[in-house]
This record gives structure tokens, sequence and C-alpha cells, in this order.
């Protein structure tokens, strides 16, 4: 299943990620797909840090993890990450972990995160700069909602309230 993702990166298992069992933390693997998110939007091209002085940010509204088999201290993961949604005002990221000796599955799992206005916290559409960069690195055009033709491998919908901000609402409203 890997060759629908374009992107991964490595990470190292730490002894404090690991558990009385031996095997990494269930915790742990979020952290995972955390810095696996962070490297994708640096990797098309649009980091954290540029998200923040475009004045954007990302509230993380929900996660699923699925564990498929353990992984061990200094076992190399490898965290692969695509964009699997784009909504209105929410993206969902997805996640698979294989081991890099042996290619074993040992995760997957997704975030969705609510696009919000930095410093406000109150929702705002998706920007289209993420729209483009992740149409350009899934190898589409720019992908924005709603419309018919979308980039490879990303679902479309609108979704004005699938995740609502309470107490955020979208700004100016």
């Amino acid at each position: 299943m890997t060759e629908l993702f374009k992107f991964h990166t490595q990470i190292r298992i730490r002894f404090h990620e690991t558990d009385a069992q031996g095997h990494v933390n269930f915790g742990h693997y979020l952290f995972y797909f955390d810095v696996a998110l962070t490297d994708y939007l640096r990797s098309i091209g649009y980091s954290y840090q540029h998200m923040l002085a475009d004045g954007v940010d990302m509230l993380y509204a929900g996660t699923r993890t699925r564990y498929l088999s353990a992984a061990y201290f200094d076992e190399v993961l490898n965290i692969h990450v695509r964009i699997g949604h784009i909504g209105n005002s929410s993206v969902r990221f997805e996640f698979q972990v294989f081991a890099e000796r042996d290619g074993r599955a040992v995760a997957e799992g997704e975030i969705t995160v609510v696009m919000v206005a930095h410093g406000e916290r109150c929702k705002i559409p998706v920007p289209a700069w993420l729209r483009q960069a992740a149409g350009r690195f899934e190898g589409g055009e720019s992908i924005s909602a709603p419309v018919s033709r979308t980039a490879p491998n990303v679902r479309m919908a609108e979704e004005p309230s699938l995740y609502p901000m309470k107490p955020y609402g979208f700004c100016g409203g």
C-alpha cells in the first residue's frame, strides 16, 4: 500500500519510548505521526513556520491509531504520510508505519486538523496554498473544494459541520 504514499520519514525508537513490555508504548505513535506530518508539510514546500508567518495555524481535532505489530528499542520505523482528505476547514492526514529492517506493518492511523487563524483560534477555510502544494506534490492540480476533479488519492467533500469548533467558530461569525 505504500505506493499510494509519496513521502515518508524515518524515526529510530529510543529507549524511553518503550514500556514495561519492551515495545513502543502506544501513545508514542501520535508523536511519530506528528513528526511525519511536520516533515511532510516541509517537503511539499510549506513549513509550519511559514504557515504561522501567514497567520494560519492547525488544531488537532481528532486522531485514530491501529496497532498491527510490536516495535522495539533501536528499530528504525518508516512513517509514511499523505493527505487523505481536504474539506472546507479541515485536512485529514493518513499514516502507515513499517519497520525498516523487515518491512512489517507496525501501525496505521490518521490525524484530522482544523485550520484556524493564528492567535484568534477561529476556523478558516483551508488555504489555497495548501491545496496547491498538496496537488503539486501528490501529482495533481491545485486541490479546491468542492470540485469534481481532484489530485490522485485525495478525497474531497464539503463538511461545514463535521468538526464544529466550540467555543471557536469561523472568523467574523
